[in-house]
């Protein structure tokens, strides 16, 4: 299980409601792009939780049913392709936070962020590269943004089979390259990116 150092530091503050935050889907040429934001009792500790890319799809899977039976508050920002497109993935990924943490009740006293950087100055945070292997908060964030676009992707996989999202979960696989060579882009798939096949 990753660190509660960071936990720690701000409950020898005061601080109770801590959120950890993270996204899932910046890099896939499709899809959405998915943040999650959980607050825990202090008390309660799942073993196991670890960053989401550490762990086997089926472990994300068991991780995520025990994270929401014992979290305190939880929130989920989905940001779509076609939005992706129109404000660009980091700007995009921002927002999906943004949105993830708007939906926490009560508002959180303090933020743990994955990553460089955060913009939303509204509530205090601690932005930390590499956040989701080494805060357990922000990694069981990335669990359920991670299991929560893989779920929405295999919705994604009913509608447009032909792609394989069901297995790449949008990313630019071989398989996935080869399908949007064959068959072109689909409505999910984020035109501001590179295309396989593209020229420019």
């Amino acid at each position: 299980m990753v660190s509660l150092l960071f936990e720690e530091r701000l409950l020898g503050r005061g601080i109770q409601r801590i959120a950890g935050v993270d996204e899932a889907g910046r890099g896939p040429l499709a899809g959405p792009v998915v943040a999650a934001a959980v607050v825990f009792d202090p008390a309660i500790q799942i073993d196991g939780v670890d960053d989401s890319k550490k762990l086997s799809a089926t472990r994300r899977e068991e991780l995520y049913e025990r994270i929401f039976a014992q979290v305190k508050s939880i929130g989920i920002g989905i940001v779509s392709s076609r939005v992706i497109d129109e404000m660009n993935i980091y700007r995009a990924s921002m927002r999906a936070m943004e949105l993830a943490v708007d939906e926490l009740s009560p508002r959180p006293g303090h933020l743990l962020i994955d990553g460089p950087r955060y913009h939303n100055e509204s509530i205090p945070y601690t932005a930390i590269v590499d956040g989701d292997a080494l805060s357990y908060t922000i990694a069981a964030a990335s669990i359920v943004a991670k299991v929560t676009r893989d779920r929405l992707m295999r919705e994604l996989h009913q509608q447009y089979p032909e792609y394989g999202f069901d297995k790449h979960k949008g990313y630019g696989t071989r398989q996935h390259i080869d399908a949007i060579r064959k068959y072109g882009p689909c409505p999910e798939h984020r035109k501001s990116f590179r295309m396989p096949g593209r020229e420019g």
